[in-house]
């Protein structure tokens, strides 16, 4: 199952008992603190329900995650949330500016704003070429998904959690984006797993992959 050894004491794992509502069970799995990993199967394997569990968006029926040494269910919910961030695949943009969706999601975690210059860095670093002050209205999919990632990324979290990524980009920019991804997890010590359909993609920016078989 692992493809690498050794517990750290920032990673995040699950015990070999953890399943959900009785009909997907998991392996133990341990994610190493500070790698850029992938969370790889095939659909139905329950790939983007075990990334909810790990930020607890869902509940388990049986079985324990960790963090670091403590169990998660031992941290306050929204406290945990804004250390082990997920990305959905769904993307929530208001209409207005992209600094206007900053501030409101900034907002929703009672947390302060960055200034313009740190939207604009986290936006270089998604692949967004956008100003602050540009209309959410104009961005194309691709785009406002990138755009949406900023404002995760902006945060600094500890653990990020990204389901199908690259899914709506080409080949050329989901590589710039995971190259730029992977370059920012190792110098901020970010754990970062994402899910990937593309075995080429998982090979060529995996620092650690865990597979799902199925149930």
């Amino acid at each position: 199952m692992s493809e690498e050894k050794g517990v750290e004491m920032s990673e995040i794992r699950s015990t070999g008992d953890l399943a959900f509502q009785g009909f997907l069970e998991y392996p133990e799995m341990r994610f190493p603190s500070g790698k850029f990993s992938f969370l790889a199967g095939p659909s139905g394997s329950g790939k983007s329900t075990y990334l909810r569990l790990l930020n607890r968006t869902a509940q388990p029926s049986s079985g324990e995650i960790f963090l670091g040494e403590e169990p998660i269910s031992s941290f306050e919910v929204l406290d945990y949330r804004r250390r082990v961030l997920l990305v959905p695949q769904e993307v929530y943009l208001k209409e207005g500016t992209i600094a206007e969706n900053f501030r409101l999601f900034y907002r929703s975690r009672r947390e302060a704003c960055p200034d313009a210059d740190a939207m604009r860095a986290a936006l270089d670093l998604c692949q967004a070429d956008f100003s602050p002050e540009d209309e959410t209205a104009t961005l194309s999919g691709g785009e406002s998904q990138r755009v949406f990632l900023a404002f995760f990324l902006s945060t600094g979290p500890e653990v990020l959690l990204l389901d199908e990524l690259t899914a709506a980009l080409d080949e050329s920019t989901s590589k710039t984006l995971l190259e730029n991804l992977k370059t920012h997890a190792a110098t901020n010590g970010t754990t970062v797993i994402c899910i990937s359909h593309s075995e080429a993609l998982v090979s060529e920016f995996s620092d650690y992959t865990a597979r799902l078989t199925g149930r």
